[in-house]
């Protein structure tokens, strides 16, 4: 007989395998020694405790399933409890119960991981769906555009979660797209009929200026190219393609007619300029007529040159109120020393300032005497108000005296 500390052979030929329940037949030897046989089962052993530490191995490195864990324990399990080997087969059960709590342990931390995926997967579907939802009422048109695409490209890189909820989901995001699908393509269908309707009104407003584009009637028809521009504007964009071309007719007409404006404007102004040139030097003739020494010589000189200058034609209009002014300061100074002889040589005008201008020297005089009893009579309110009447008799006395000098004294 042959044996070691976990196995024998007995005299038969049967092995033995030692273990805590006692001894268990592993099976029979005959071919050979008992040394032999229990070598063979040793061997079967050590095939095990390779196997499971393999199994081991690949439970804590791999993403191997716990189903397929286990199914691999109790195949293990089945072999260590059918005692086909010789060993520690007690320290290989509890090696294997070890690591089904492993693979449970997994199991778990697996499933609170696929639950968590799963919630972080909901959360983010539910802000890609209100997020779709919001777009589908803007008017941003090709952003909100790129942005809804986009979010189908992270919808389909998100895990998918229980049929029901995803398919509700999808629904709501599905309806989002199109609602803002419908809003754009009713939006551009409304755009595309405004620009039509632009673009025929803009092609009257080209007939109209292309027509205009020869007229002479400068004031009147810059003034309706001003409002065809003003239409132009208030019509809208035509579409891209019809836009160009009516601009380029629309500004090619207003070219020619400004462009024959600015030509006669132009001959225009440098007569106007030539004017002015003519003007001043009546201007500076005139002047020297003041101080007026001769009236008459001065009367006659200014109506020549008046007439000279009624002759020449328009100057430039800024130039205008300053060479008219000259000329009006010097006509203003011989109509004042016009004046000024009516009044020296006329006896009547005379007589009636001279007759005036006594008629208020009495009375003042006499309000002089009224003032000097008033106050004599201890009656000083009656006094102050005769001398409030007193000063403005007093003044037009004044203005009367100063005429009276006029007239030469």
């Amino acid at each position: 007989m042959s044996s070691d500390p976990w196995g024998r052979v007995d005299e038969t030929g049967t092995v033995y395998v030692r273990t805590s329940e006692g001894e268990q037949v592993v099976g029979s030897w005959q071919a050979g020694t008992p040394e032999e046989a229990l070598a063979y089962f040793e061997r079967k052993y050590e095939g095990l405790v390779v196997e499971i530490g393999l199994l081991e191995k690949r439970v804590r490195t791999t993403d191997l399933s716990a189903k397929d864990a286990q199914t691999a324990i109790d195949h293990l399990r089945t072999q260590v409890d059918e005692h086909h080997a010789v060993g520690d087969l007690g320290a290989l059960r509890v090696r294997l119960d070890k690591l089904v709590e492993t693979v449970e342990s997994r199991r778990e931390e697996r499933k609170a991981q696929k639950a968590k995926q799963t919630d972080e997967a909901r959360a983010a579907k539910d802000a890609l769906v209100v997020e779709a939802e919001q777009l589908a009422q803007s008017d941003q048109w090709r952003s909100a555009g790129e942005r809804l695409r986009a979010l189908v490209d992270i919808w389909k890189g998100l895990p998918r979660l229980d049929r029901k909820s995803d398919d509700e989901l999808w629904h709501r995001f599905s309806h989002a797209r199109s609602a803002f699908s419908k809003r754009r393509k009713a939006h551009f269908a409304s755009l595309d009929a405004q620009r039509e309707d632009a673009r025929k009104v803009k092609e009257k407003l080209v007939a109209e200026a292309e027509s205009l584009s020869k007229s002479t009637d400068w004031g009147p028809t810059a003034a309706r190219y001003r409002e065809l521009m003003a239409d132009w504007k208030a019509a809208g964009r035509a579409q891209r393609e019809s836009e160009d071309d009516l601009w380029n007719r629309f500004r090619g007409a207003q070219d020619v007619f400004f462009a024959a404006r600015s030509e006669v404007f132009a001959e225009r102004d440098a007569e106007q300029v030539e004017n002015l040139k003519l003007k001043e030097e009546l201007a500076d003739e005139a002047e020297k007529l003041v101080p007026i020494t001769d009236l008459k010589s001065a009367r006659a000189t200014f109506r020549s040159l008046n007439e000279r200058w009624e002759a020449i034609g328009h100057v430039p209009r800024d130039a205008r109120p300053k060479v008219e002014g000259r000329m009006h300061a010097v006509e203003r100074a011989i109509q004042e020393a016009e004046e000024g002889e009516w009044r020296r040589t006329n006896p009547e005008a005379r007589a009636r300032a001279a007759g005036l201008t006594g008629q208020l020297q009495a009375a003042v005089d006499k309000l002089r005497e009224q003032i000097d009893a008033a106050r004599a009579a201890g009656n000083n309110a009656k006094a102050d108000k005769l001398a409030r009447e007193l000063e403005g008799r007093q003044a037009l006395l004044d203005q009367a005296l100063k005429g009276l000098e006029e007239f030469g004294g």
